[in-house]
C-alpha cells in the first residue's frame, strides 16, 4: 500500500520500549527480502550497543539502519566498519538547543539525521510514534547547519505536511501515527498525505 502510493522507503519498527508499530525480527526480515529495489528497507533499532545492533542487522538485514536512541556503547564508526554498504540513520530527538549542538556534533559515519519527537528522559522512553510535532524552527536550523541529508519526523500528518516541508525544506519526511487508525496502516490517510506532499514540491 505504502509503495503504491509512491514511498520512497518503509520502516520497520523492531522492539520499542513504546509507541505504534512493533513487528517481530522475523517478520522484519521476511518483508525486507521481499521489497523491490529502488525502495529502501529502514530497521528501526532502539538498541544502543554496536554489537546488539550489528546482530540485529544480521537477523533483519535492510539496507538502512535507523537509530531511534543514542549509541550508549561503541561508536557510528564501528558500526560502519561492520556494516559496509548499510545506511547509518541517526535519529534526534528535537527538544531544544541542544538538539541542534546533538545534531551538529553527529560524525561523518552518519548518512542521515532524522528529526523526530520523543522523549529519552521519561521513565519508558518515548522514541518515535509520538503523533506529536517539534519546533520546526530548530530543525531549520539543523537542516541549514548539517553536513549530512536531513528527515522531518514527529507528528506529520495531511493537515501539516505541506507546512512542514515548505518550513523545513528536508530531504525526505518521516511518518507513522499520522497514517494510522486503530494501530493499522490507514490507506486514505496514506493518500491525503502524499497529496500533501505534492502540493508542498509544487
Amino acid at each position: 500500500m505504502a509503495i503504491d502510493q509512491g514511498a520512497d522507503a518503509l520502516g520497520l519498527v523492531s522492539a520499542m520500549p513504546s509507541g505504534p508499530g512493533p513487528i517481530s525480527e522475523e517478520r522484519i526480515a521476511e518483508i525486507a527480502a521481499r521489497i523491490p529495489p529502488p525502495i529502501a528497507t529502514f530497521l528501526l533499532t532502539s538498541l544502543q550497543n554496536v554489537d546488539e545492533i550489528v546482530a540485529q542487522h544480521r537477523r533483519c538485514p535492510t539496507t538502512a539502519l535507523q537509530l531511534v536512541d543514542r549509541l550508549r556503547s561503541g561508536t557510528h564508526r564501528q558500526l560502519r566498519a561492520a556494516l559496509p554498504g548499510v545506511s547509518i540513520v541517526q535519529v534526534i530527538h528535537v527538544g531544544g538547543d541542544e538538539s541542534v549542538d546533538e545534531a551538529l556534533a553527529l560524525p561523518p559515519e552518519v548518512d542521515a539525521i532524522l528529526l523526530d519527537s520523543g522523549d529519552q528522559q521519561l521513565p519508558v522512553r518515548e522514541l518515535g510514534g509520538t503523533g506529536r510535532t517539534h519546533d520546526w524552527r530548530l530543525s531549520r536550523r539543523i537542516r541549514k547547519a548539517a553536513s549530512a541529508p536531513v528527515f522531518l519526523a514527529g507528528g506529520l500528518r495531511q493537515e501539516n505536511v505541506t507546512d512542514g516541508i515548505q518550513q523545513v525544506r528536508p530531504f525526505g519526511v518521516d511518518l507513522c501515527s499520522g497514517v494510522r487508525t486503530d494501530g493499522k496502516l490507514d490507506g486514505d490517510k496514506l493518500r491525503r498525505f502524499f497529496a500533501g506532499v505534492t502540493a508542498a514540491a509544487s
